[in-house]
């Protein structure tokens, strides 16, 4: 509910936040502030009016204002030192922004701010929308048709103001290690993630959570803020030293600078806060519901089980062992069987062929036999690179990213095409579409497998740098038409794992590649992570061969499973080399996983106890009357607890054992205080043992 408190003052109310936010106008000068009151508890209608006005004075001298903190946009300039939101240069080198107040307007529950600096003719036009707890906010700059042309250095969406912020939850990490959730005392100063390589990035996620620092994971309130972007960025997360916190986020980083011609307008990305009760597990929970009711096109679809062939065949793709694969897949229970890398072009290796999306298999063979064994038809591509050694770069050479007078680096022997250029995306398009209805595709796995390195654009002159918003925004719109043309396509996005993953590559996309690091361990901590920012539905695992072929770990395939289990399940090792005992226990193992996977993958998501790949660890799944428990014991040196509590159970109800346990029937009440011993966590025993434990709600 969006509610008009005063003159340039709003309040939106949700189940379990609000947020206020208003206009002061210095009497003397006419500069306008947009300012952030409150951000909290959910507050009663009568008790609005003594959060609505100015906060507390703060101290203001020579050297400091701290006012900005709570600005909704702070820009460069005037008496601010801090973070800026909004950087410009107007003509003449003029670096200070003075914005006016000129209007608000509210549109069911969207509030637009709207401030005007009169001397250069820019209008910035700030965004607020509710949707139930969820803040979403962004950021429009206008330039006047009459106005001379304006630099636009830095363009945030939001700046956040959490006064009561004393500890931060950030995931980070690398290629093979992404998404490692890391929990720390804020320090007095400016904490900035960022991404400089064109994508989000497998080092840190545009997603971070702030606690007064006696959250639990069960208890307490938490601010939440995530950037819906998929490339370059930058959050930052500054602490004055008299306590006032707040976070800024926006796309781009340091360097490039983008023109604003006379007319034209620059729109941010959104940016989403949210203010959740219960702890680092309620946020968990309401950012999940958030993206399954407003991000995700196809929520409520049980999503299938794959198989992927790259670690069987590698570049090696025939139609004979694709066949055999998929007869082999079909025996399991796979439901769609995916040809990764090496079907197409002079592909027989990754040094030449990328860009020439031409079959050089017969690729309707293959997906005539995968049909008639009941399985749907899925193919790898990687729409946004090319070879040096290719029919499309010979012919187009100006199409990737390059600088006059420069070298052009390649990675894994890849160059980036600029899809921010019409010509581009024209062709991807079209070729996409192409096989996309040739072959009747059910699946796409959209990869991309570089940063950007001389990121030029020689063709656009002064307007270069915008390729830094446009590549992206090229991507979304092939990903868009393509899926408009085939309503029935679904899409996994794949950046060398998990390197874009964010909230709006997941409205494009029904699933996201979680990390090229399938061993079990491993990946109990990366989906631990991901699972922070992103829901279970979207996470996709594998299971692969053991020894894992990156790591050289050894575990048991029933834990491999567990393991992937707990997203979207996959299979991607060579099962031509497993034996029958191995087929017939993974067989088991998928039926199991389809009867319980609507729980996994649309559940509210309970993390129980331990740390996921170091100790005794389980998560846990409700729906409905359907509960599901992954438990896990890494290594049997480490005694577990005695009893494992569950969580978010009905406690007057009772529970009947489906799977996993002897039978019998308990109260929620006793589950979730007393709770139970999962088989696995016995002290005796060996190293990797798991159980998935199934209940359900049989009345009171």
């Amino acid at each position: 509910m969006l509610l008009t408190l005063a003159p340039r003052t709003w309040a939106f109310i949700g189940s379990e936040s609000t947020y206020v936010v208003g206009v002061d106008v210095d009497p003397e000068t006419g500069e306008a502030r947009a300012v952030q009151r409150y951000w909290g508890a959910v507050l009663q209608e009568a008790a609005l009016p003594e959060v609505a006005g100015p906060g507390p004075v703060r101290g203001v001298a020579g050297f400091a204002d701290d006012g900005d903190a709570a600005e909704l946009l702070p820009p460069a300039g005037g008496k601010r030192w801090g973070v800026p939101s909004l950087q410009v240069v107007y003509p003449g080198g003029v670096r200070s922004a003075e914005f006016a107040y000129e209007t608000a307007t509210v549109t069911g529950e969207h509030l637009t701010i709207t401030l005007l600096d009169a001397a250069f003719g820019l209008r910035a036009d700030l965004h607020v929308r509710a949707t139930g707890d969820t803040i979403e906010r962004w950021t429009t700059l206008r330039l006047a048709t009459d106005a001379a042309p304006v630099t636009v250095e830095r363009l945030d969406s939001a700046n956040w103001y959490v006064p009561d912020a004393r500890r931060s939850t950030a995931l980070s990490g690398t290629w093979m290690g992404e998404t490692h959730p890391g929990r720390h005392e804020l320090p007095t100063g400016e904490l900035t993630f960022t991404s400089r390589t064109g994508t989000t990035g497998h080092h840190a996620a545009p997603w971070i959570l702030l606690d007064a620092g006696d959250a639990t994971e069960e208890h307490g309130g938490t601010w939440t803020v995530a950037l819906a972007w998929s490339g370059s960025w930058r959050m930052t997360v500054a602490r004055r030293p008299g306590g006032d916190v707040s976070v800024t986020a926006g796309f781009g980083h340091d360097g490039p600078r983008w023109p604003l011609a006379p007319g034209e307008t620059l729109t941010s990305p959104v940016a989403y806060g949210r203010y959740a009760t219960g702890g680092y597990g309620g946020a968990r929970r309401a950012g999940h519901a958030y993206a399954r009711a407003h991000v995700l096109a196809h929520p409520d679809e049980d999503r299938p089980v794959l198989y992927n062939s790259w670690e069987a065949t590698g570049f090696d793709v025939t139609p004979e062992n694709q066949i055999d694969l998929a007869r082999r897949a079909a025996d399991l229970g796979v439901e769609l069987f995916v040809v990764d890398d090496g079907w197409f072009g002079n592909r027989r290796d990754d040094t030449a062929g990328l860009g020439d999306w031409t079959p050089r298999i017969d690729l309707a063979a293959v997906f005539t036999e995968v049909r008639r064994l009941g399985m749907a038809p899925g193919l790898w591509v990687e729409p946004e690179m090319t070879n040096p050694d290719s029919d499309l770069y010979r012919a187009h050479p100006d199409w990737v990213l390059h600088h006059p007078h420069r070298r052009r680096d390649t990675l894994r022997n890849q160059l980036v095409l600029n899809f921010a250029r019409d010509d581009v995306r024209a062709w991807a398009l079209d070729w996409l579409d192409a096989l996309v209805r040739t072959y009747d595709l059910a699946f796409l796995k959209w990869d991309m497998n570089r940063s950007f390195t001389q990121a030029g654009w020689p063709d656009a002159g002064e307007r270069a740098d915008l390729l830094w918003i446009g590549h992206t925004r090229g991507v979304y719109a092939v990903l868009d038409e393509l899926r408009r043309r085939h309503p029935a396509l679904r899409v996994e996005a794949c950046s060398g794992g998990g390197g874009r993953a964010d909230l709006e590559m997941l409205r494009r996309t029904d699933q996201v590649w979680t990390s090229d690091n399938t061993d079990a361990r491993d990946r109990q901590v990366i989906q631990d992570g991901f699972t922070h920012a992103y829901p279970p539905g979207v996470m996709s695992a594998w299971v692969t061969d053991a020894p894992n072929p990156l790591t050289g770990r050894d575990v048991p395939l029933r834990y491999r499973f567990h393991v992937a289990m707990a997203g979207v399940l996959g299979i991607g090792g060579d099962l031509r080399g497993w034996s029958a005992a191995e087929l017939a226990e993974a067989r088991g193992l998928v039926a199991r996983y389809r009867d319980v996977r609507p729980v996994i993958q649309r559940g509210a998501l309970y993390r129980l106890d331990g740390t996921p790949g170091v100790t005794a660890s389980a998560v846990q799944y409700v729906r409905d009357d359907r509960v599901v428990v992954l438990a896990y014991h890494p290594y049997a040196l480490e005694r577990p607890p005695r009893r494992l509590r569950l969580a978010g159970l009905d406690p007057a109800a009772r529970y009947e054992a489906v799977d996993g346990l002897p039978g019998g029937t308990w109260h929620g009440s006793t589950l979730m205080s007393a709770g139970l011993t999962p088989p696995s966590w016995a002290p005796a025993g060996p190293d990797y043992r798991s159980d998935l434990i199934v209940l359900r709600r049989v009345g009171r």
